[in-house]
């Protein structure tokens, strides 16, 4: 995003009006760069990337506000798993129109959440496209140098926690697409706003990072499904799993679909959009993570162990029988 204050284009007009102002950063020298510095401090930089589709990660109905707080929270997310500071981002919007009555309350939204989780823009581009909007930030966080979170590190014996609850955020998009879950909570308005809430807006676990990295063996945030999610990290540290279902937190408006046969538990486990942190931990220091997420307001669950092998991990249900799951996670293709 830069500007040549000799030429200013629709393009640079926009920027100007709409992010500038996000811009709080030095390095960011108030986009009137086409580059920016972000200083390290010592400390190693982590760098994750991830775009939102219409259509595909959110709705053409959902408000402007919410797709811009989805933007930056699922990749805020991905720092919080890495054990990672927000330091900054980059924004690729692809825009079918300007209008004001959509970029306004985008950008407003988007300003705020920088502010809240401390992570300013940077930079980036905006393009105009003839087909769906698209939605792309590059964020950037800090570790003590040697000290991320990767996918790697599990080992037999190492419990398995997860934080909040799991399932909501499928349920919201069931609920918008009407869905079974729009059916049963059909005259229960306060739970249906809850699940929609859920899958529009991530609750990205940023306040635990510092635990997740005093703590954690391995860990990565739950986008494309509780199950495979698992099944990925699991796969990169060469282990195997075991997880008791019944063990899986849930909220309320999931635990009484579950009872009402309305939805059943896979829904739940291969459900995307979660954006909750998939950690392991070893024994002795899985209290003091717990207790981390309570002094945080952010439940965290124990759900099952690292074993040896190479296997697919293995669900079991209150009587210890393996549920076979036909589909692990959300699929992107």
């Amino acid at each position: 995003m830069s500007q040549d204050k000799h030429q200013v284009s629709a393009e640079d007009s926009l920027i100007a009006r709409y992010f500038k102002p996000l811009a709080t950063d030095p390095g960011a020298f108030g986009l009137v760069d086409d580059a920016a510095v972000l200083s390290s401090s010592g400390d190693d930089i982590v760098v994750t990337t991830d775009a939102v589709v219409e259509g595909v990660h959110y709705l053409a109905t959902d408000p402007p506000d919410t797709i811009a707080r989805k933007a930056l929270r699922v990749n805020l997310s991905d720092l919080a798993a890495k054990g990672a500071a927000p330091a900054g981002f980059v924004l690729t919007l692809a825009l079918r129109s300007k209008e004001d009555g959509w970029l306004r309350p985008f950008a407003d939204a988007l300003g705020e959440d920088s502010r809240t989780f401390a992570c300013p823009l940077l930079g980036g581009d905006t393009v105009s496209t003839p087909g769906p909007q698209m939605i792309s930030i590059t964020a950037f966080g800090r570790v003590p140098k040697g000290r991320m979170v990767g996918r790697t590190g599990a080992r037999p014996g190492d419990l398995i926690l997860v934080t909040g609850t799991i399932g909501d955020a499928a349920l919201g998009l069931d609920v918008l697409t009407g869905g079974a879950a729009a059916g049963a909570l059909a005259s229960e308005q306060q739970a249906k706003e809850m699940l929609v809430s859920r899958y529009r807006v991530p609750q990205p676990r940023n306040v635990l990072a510092q635990a997740v990295r005093d703590h954690a063996t391995a860990a990565m945030d739950v986008s494309d499904g509780l199950a495979g999610d698992l099944a990925k990290l699991c796969a990169a540290s060469g282990v195997s799993a075991t997880v008791d279902v019944a063990n899986v937190p849930l909220s309320a408006a999931a635990t009484g679909l579950i009872a009402r046969n309305a939805i059943c538990v896979e829904t739940l486990l291969a459900g995307g959009d979660d954006y909750e942190v998939l950690c392991t931990v070893p024994p002795a220091q899985t209290d003091a993570l717990i207790a981390a997420g309570q002094a945080a307001g952010v439940a965290v669950t124990a759900i099952g162990t690292i074993v040896a092998g190479h296997e697919r991990p293995r669900f079991l249900d209150g009587q210890g029988q393996e549920l076979t799951l036909r589909r692990l996670s959300y699929s992107h293709f």
